[in-house]
């Protein structure tokens, strides 16, 4: 009688005749009374041992038989289309082919495991994140103490060093956490804040560009601590500002002002320059008296002249070399001694003091030309007499000033006078510095006395005096007469 073979689900494999052998499958069937059946049958059994192991596939295989691929070396199941492999993880140095979604790869190189998708065609890296040339590198979850009490935190390593903490909550690590050889503590974590804590000894920083750190909120200026400044506090690059610190700009470039940048002031090898940069623009310093705005100090950009408004000290000298225009009658006082001036000019030149009037000017100055002292009025200048000009001898140094000498004498080769002095009266008239005339002397001679003596001509009145143009001659006169001799 034939046997029928059926599957697990019930299907129908093939029938068997008695006496026969059947190959519809992997293995070999055989019917009742087949005289060869026992050596199939282990042959059989040992197929089903090795799952058919082989370098090729079984030819006719049913679905979800097991066939071990001794070239892969992998064991695979057949779908019901071809052999697939079971998802069994394989360790070797490159990615297995043929794979199935589900298979496993360690990466011997790498020691990383991987994962087929079979979605996307590809392994995909289930961990560590890191080759193991690479070291330690990444997150990794790590449980630490402080005061004894266990910390949950997130560590950051990059080639095996830890760069950063995460962590819910601030504390200071226990001294040997996570242990002697790596504690957070003495390796850049003496404290850890709640968020993320980099590695102190690292000097590491975060760099980058972030939404809420480029947009400074300045809606508050209350620090929050000595170290953790208000974004109110921040100086406006934008909108006028108010700082109550000192401003400092340690740059020799200094500051500049204006849209068009007119004001600069700088320094240079500790020399300080005040500039107004814009062509034949003026430079102008204000202030407010009482209310009212003021400019006591100007520059004149077309000009380069200096305005100065208001009463003016000068601590020190004061060197003019250009033209002085002084406008004002006011009379200026010096506590100097000297007034100075032409100092420096390579040239000489007349030099002296100047007095305005209303139809000229009158001058006292040095004429270098003829190395004395003028003075005048509007272009009428002579020379003002020093003492080494005057003698006393006009005798000896004619057209010479005349001085008394030191005895009060005064020498001349001739005077003449024209109307000098007044006529004398009587004995009574008063005393005269004034020079006598001739006739002055006359009459005073005639005076003498009391009483006018009248010129006889003859010479012939005794006891008198006489007044005469000649010498008296012998027998004139009489003893005790005066007798003077005049010009005629």
């Amino acid at each position: 009688m034939p046997y029928t073979i059926n599957k697990t689900d019930g299907a129908t494999v093939t029938t068997i005749t008695d006496g026969t052998i059947d190959n519809t499958t992997s293995l070999t069937l055989f019917g009742k009374s087949y005289s060869g059946w026992g050596e199939l049958l282990q042959e059989n059994l040992i197929k089903l041992l090795e799952h058919s192991a082989s370098t090729s596939a079984p030819t006719a295989p049913l679905e979800g038989e097991l066939w071990y691929d001794k070239t892969a070396s992998q064991l695979k199941v057949y779908d019901g289309t071809s052999f697939k492999p079971t998802g069994g993880s394989r360790a070797q140095s490159s990615a297995p082919t043929a794979p199935s979604a589900g298979d496993l790869w360690l990466d011997t190189d790498d020691d990383q495991l991987y994962v087929y998708s079979g979605t996307q065609s590809a392994f995909q890296l289930v961990g560590p994140v890191y080759t193991k040339g690479q070291t330690l590198s990444g997150w990794k979850i790590e449980t630490v103490t402080a005061s004894s009490v266990n910390k949950v935190i997130a560590s950051m390593f990059v080639g095996n060093v830890r760069v950063a903490i995460l962590s819910k909550e601030a504390f200071t690590p226990d001294a040997n956490t996570p242990d002697a050889s790596t504690a957070i503590k003495t390796n850049g974590f003496a404290t850890v804040a709640s968020g993320i804590t980099l590695n102190s000894s690292l000097s590491a920083s975060f760099s980058g560009n972030s939404s809420q750190a480029s947009a400074v909120d300045v809606s508050g200026n209350t620090n929050t601590s000595a170290t953790v400044i208000a974004g109110g506090n921040f100086l406006r690059a934008d909108a006028a500002d108010t700082t109550t610190g000192a401003l400092t700009i340690d740059a020799d470039a200094g500051l500049i002002v204006g849209d068009e940048q007119e004001l600069s002031i700088t320094a240079s090898s500790g020399d300080v320059t005040v500039a107004q940069t814009r062509q034949d623009k003026n430079l102008s310093f204000t202030i407010n008296d009482g209310g009212t705005t003021k400019i006591p100090l100007a520059f004149t950009g077309t000009t380069g002249n200096i305005t100065l408004t208001g009463n003016t000290t000068i601590t020190g000298n004061l060197t003019i070399t250009g033209s002085y225009d002084k406008s004002s009658v006011d009379v200026s006082t010096y506590v100097d001694a000297f007034i100075g001036v032409n100092e420096g000019n390579a040239s000489d030149v007349d030099g002296g003091l100047i007095v305005e009037k209303a139809s000229g000017e009158a001058r006292i100055f040095w004429d270098t030309s003829e190395s004395f002292w003028s003075a005048g009025v509007t272009g009428s200048f002579s020379q003002v007499i020093r003492l080494a000009d005057a003698t006393d001898d006009g005798g000896a140094n004619h057209s010479k000033v005349l001085k008394a000498s030191s005895a009060g004498g005064l020498t001349m080769d001739s005077v003449t006078l024209v109307a000098v002095g007044s006529d004398i009266t009587s004995s009574t008239s008063a005393s005269t510095k004034t020079v006598p005339s001739i006739g002055q002397v006359q009459k005073s001679l005639k005076l003498w006395g009391g009483s006018v003596i009248s010129d006889d001509s003859s010479n012939s009145i005794a006891g008198n005096r006489y007044v005469e143009t000649s010498a008296p001659t012998s027998g004139q006169g009489s003893n005790g007469d005066l007798w003077f001799v005049r010009e005629a």
